[in-house]
């Protein structure tokens, strides 16, 4: 078959590696049906790989330079054509493996954070489901940042690791640091703050959480829902919103516009990146597979089994 060509600011990337999301299981399931930018039957958001040619007017890249970026999907597969807008170049400190890790979880949780929630030096923020890949590189993002983390998980391994990652790095007194199962956030949370509650809290679970969250908020703290794996359906305090004037704010990369997204990427680029070249930021990645078993990664994420990203490697042709 013959090589996909790029078109005009497009390039053709051979991808190495890409991380494995909840939205690829949906995708496949045939629950999440992708923009119409995105081959319907491949998912992948997020890839990493070599430039193998350019499109027209394509200035940004250059032919066989390693390469990371998100898109709307297609990055299970051994090639992809990517606007370059979309494209960044892979710090030297980055191997494959981890470099696959990167793009999703990173710029969704910078984007969150510190773009849309412009999160602040000392501020307490916490993180539902704070071993999965984006909720990592959250907590990789907080503790940079200089900020107090807390984190929730279902999974008592995964609350131990990720303190323990915390503590590595957070050296302020340890009773600040909440991490817990989510039956008892809200309560922890106000313990630790002295009944002031989270600056911001990072949700991916919605509609289960939601009133919690609000009772776990400090006076103009802010929520930031990325995902609704808890539901959609909520019972909406007003009285709690409008006597801590919450800012409430939902966000998805997905289905953003070119430009959008290109935004959200200069942004990472700016900010996150040299911090992955210092070693600052380190991702997470759980384990690989190569893309013949794709179906077997599917499945490891699905049971919530993964701290961390799930990378699938593409082998190579000639």
């Amino acid at each position: 078959m013959p090589e996909p060509q790029p078109g005009n600011r497009q390039a053709l990337v051979r991808i190495t590696t890409a991380g494995v999301n909840r939205a690829d299981l949906l995708q496949a399931r045939g629950m999440y049906p992708p923009p119409p930018d995105a081959p319907p039957d491949i998912p992948g958001l997020e890839f990493n790989g070599v430039v193998e040619s350019l499109g027209p007017q394509c200035s940004r890249v250059s032919t066989q330079q390693r390469v990371f970026g998100i898109c709307s999907g297609g990055a299970h597969a051994q090639y992809i054509i990517s606007h370059e807008e979309l494209l960044m170049p892979v710090p030297q400190a980055l191997d494959d493996v981890h470099a696959g890790a990167v793009p999703e979880a990173y710029i969704t949780a910078h984007d969150a954070l510190v773009t849309q929630c412009a999160v602040q030096t000392g501020e307490h923020v916490l993180i539902h489901a704070v071993g999965s890949s984006v909720g990592l590189a959250a907590l990789d993002i907080v503790l940079a940042w200089g900020c107090v983390p807390s984190g929730t998980s279902r999974s008592s391994h995964k609350l131990d690791k990720a303190r323990d990652l915390a503590l590595r790095r957070y050296h302020d007194t340890n009773e600040a640091l909440v991490f817990c199962k989510p039956d008892t956030f809200d309560e922890e949370v106000l313990k630790a703050t002295a009944g002031a509650g989270a600056d911001i809290i990072l949700d991916p679970i919605g509609g289960a959480y939601f009133e919690r969250n609000l009772n776990s908020l400090a006076v103009c703290g802010r929520l930031m829902i990325i995902a609704t794996m808890g539901g959609t359906k909520i019972n909406f305090p007003l009285d709690v919103l409008m006597r801590k004037r919450l800012r409430l704010t939902g966000t998805m990369l997905r289905t953003r516009s070119l430009e959008e997204k290109a935004a959200a990427s200069r942004a990472f680029e700016r900010e996150v990146l040299p911090k992955l070249a210092s070693g600052e930021l380190t991702p997470i990645v759980d384990r690989t597979y190569p893309i013949e078993k794709a179906a077997e990664a599917y499945s490891y994420v699905e049971q919530n089994k993964n701290f961390g990203k799930v990378v699938l490697t593409m082998s190579r042709t000639s």
